[in-house]
């Protein structure tokens, strides 16, 4: 492994492998195929880039996204590395340069379209190279148990054919063991071993509210996130031009992002997204797998996504620089309709709604928890965290329970005497007495259930029906508009033979501890400021993203070492020998502008 460790220095600039990278590395190095299960942020790249460059012949990356590609190739370029993609960004004269150079031995590396890939000219033409490896990155979408099936990545076990002999390595954030299962078999990995990586994020700190005022609650959570960049997920289309034209409103610098949008405008959204600093993206699922952007600060939910894998994919895009983010999410009992209702609708046969009704449940029940939010998700995916995480809401202020034995008696006595046939917004009104218009036409004004539920808040009763749902108390009737129905477990609950403890509703979350970030001196703020412009300045003259030239938790080591010579920049994380004779001068000067700051 020194040579693989020499090259991640002189290369990457980076002085250890993380993980189990260099195990992964070896493995592949001696011609065996692979399952690489690692979250976000965890160095997946590396593990087919480092086996690529140490031996000869051409490494093919398999990858969905052509921003991803486009990025990849970039910072590859900026550290020295012959690389190259192959999609339908390209135009003919352009895809032809690159397969002659592929002819030619002239690349390291080849990023390609799964579609791009299966043309029959292209296998061809790649089975008279010299290919050392096959990365396959997102291989979840090959399952059709995972939470991002894609139709084109069905084809490429016919890899295993045209490249025989040729190491392959399949590589997620996210699979539980059902889809590992289904990418080894749809992939066609002989034998592969598989490394699972820990899941922990502990740069990310979770927090779920009771959605009250989403629009209000959003706006106090991105108070102290006016200078980042985030992604705001909205479930529907409509809610995300809406939300993206309020928080344009509100001094945000939002831009919404959907497939129903043109081509172009998603494509202009998502680099400006990439290339400057303190953009919001609102977005539907449509948006984010493979972003490579190292900065986002924080990702905000405004609804339920559909399942605990899809919420850490979708999470995991905050924070890749190991800095301290944020995993923000409100929800609220229509949420939980509306996703059930496109389970329901969707053409999945029956097997398939049933699981997904299951991942449903257990998103569900992990909003709801009491004790660490952290703990819970790890053992989500089957991994084992022995103290609690100190970095999540649960922590940061335990909620406080209350005996909603009583309480919960009157709800459900309240569903069953109105028919079981309405949905909360009724049943409440009719708990709390209400004349609305709906309960005097059904006369649900005249049950001896009408406002018995007088000393308990709307929001209170919401939160009540909410647990209740999810606790398996209650169940939601999607083919009757929402509709409210005992279940068997309510019997034991109405009759008294069990009691019910549930969780009150903070008015406020606590805010993150101080201590989990960076905190620079005044002076060293100014030399921040100066450190990005100089690589906003140098990455807009490139053409490429700022994150490509340095991560900020390179510049953040920068001024922390403050290097008086060009080669003790070699100290700093993130940069190797290429960067150091390109821009190593430039940010030296800089540096040296200003004044120690101890």
């Amino acid at each position: 492994m020194s040579d693989a460790l020499e090259l991640l220095r002189r290369i990457y600039g980076f002085d250890q492998f993380r993980g189990q990278q260099a195990e992964i590395i070896d493995h592949v190095c001696q011609g065996d195929d692979a399952l690489v299960l690692m979250p976000t942020g965890g160095g997946k790249s590396l593990c087919y880039q480092i086996p690529a460059l140490l031996q000869p012949g051409l490494g093919i990356v398999v990858s969905p996204l052509i921003a991803l590609m486009r990025d990849q190739v970039a910072a590859l370029h900026e550290v020295g590395v012959a690389a190259a993609y192959l999609n339908s960004s390209l135009d003919p004269s352009e895809q032809q340069r690159v397969m002659t150079a592929v002819a030619a031995g002239e690349l390291d590396l080849l990023y390609v379209a799964p579609e791009r890939l299966l043309r029959e000219d292209t296998l061809a033409s790649l089975s008279r190279a010299d290919v050392s490896l096959i990365a396959i990155d997102e291989a979840h979408c090959v399952s059709s148990w995972g939470h991002d099936f894609r139709q084109d990545y069905l084809e490429l076990h016919r890899l295993a054919e045209v490249f025989p002999g040729v190491p392959r390595l399949a590589l997620t954030a996210t699979a539980d063991e059902r889809t590992r299962e289904d990418i080894i078999s749809r992939l066609a990995l002989h034998q592969p071993k598989r490394f699972v990586g820990g899941f922990d994020r502990p740069n990310i700190c979770y927090s779920v509210q009771p959605k009250t005022d989403a629009r209000k609650q959003l706006r106090e959570f991105l108070g102290e996130h006016s200078k980042h960049s985030g992604i705001v997920y909205c479930l529907s289309r409509k809610s995300v031009e809406a939300t993206a034209e309020w928080l344009h409103g509100q001094g945000f610098d939002a831009l919404p992002y959907h497939a129903g949008l043109s081509t172009e405008e998603r494509n202009r959204n998502q680099e400006c997204f990439l290339r400057d600093d303190a953009v919001i993206m609102v977005a539907t699922v449509a948006f984010g797998m493979g972003i490579d952007k190292p900065d986002v600060r924080f990702v905000a939910h405004l609804d339920l996504p559909k399942s605990m894998e899809a919420y850490y994919q979708e999470t995991g895009r905050a924070g890749r620089d190991g800095q301290p983010a944020d995993a923000w999410m409100v929800y609220g009992l229509q949420d939980v309709v509306r996703v059930s209702r496109m389970v329901e609708e969707s053409q999945a046969d029956e097997n398939h709604k049933r699981i997904d009704r299951a991942k449903i449940d257990a998103l569900l029940g992990w909003c709801e928890v009491t004790a660490c939010r952290r703990q819970q998700l790890l053992a989500y995916f089957g991994e084992f965290m022995p103290q609690p995480c100190g970095n999540c809401d649960i922590c940061l202020r335990p909620p406080v329970t209350w005996d909603g034995t009583e309480a919960a008696q009157k709800a459900l006595s309240c569903v069953y005497r109105t028919g079981q046939r309405f949905g909360a917004g009724h049943v409440i009104d009719v708990l709390r007495g209400q004349q609305r218009d709906k309960v005097q036409k059904f006369g649900h004004d005249q049950l001896s259930t009408f406002g018995i539920g007088a000393a308990y808040s709307d929001n209170q009763w919401r939160s009540i029906f909410r647990q209740l749902v999810v606790r398996g108390f209650l169940s939601v009737e999607h083919g009757q508009f929402g509709a409210l129905r005992l279940t068997q477990s309510a019997r034991g609950l109405l009759r008294g033979e069990t009691t019910l403890q549930l969780r009150e509703e903070p008015d406020k979350p606590k805010k993150r501890r101080a201590s989990v970030r960076i905190e620079l001196e005044l002076e060293d703020e100014d030399l921040m400021d100066a450190l990005r412009e100089t690589r906003r300045e140098i990455a807009s003259a490139h053409g490429i993203p700022p994150y490509v030239i340095f991560h900020d938790a390179t510049l953040v080591d920068m001024i922390q070492q403050r290097p008086q010579r060009v080669e003790d920049l070699l100290q700093i994380s993130g940069i190797g020998q290429a960067k150091l004779e390109k821009y190593g001068q430039i940010f030296l000067d800089i540096i040296h502008q200003f004044q120690p700051a101890r």
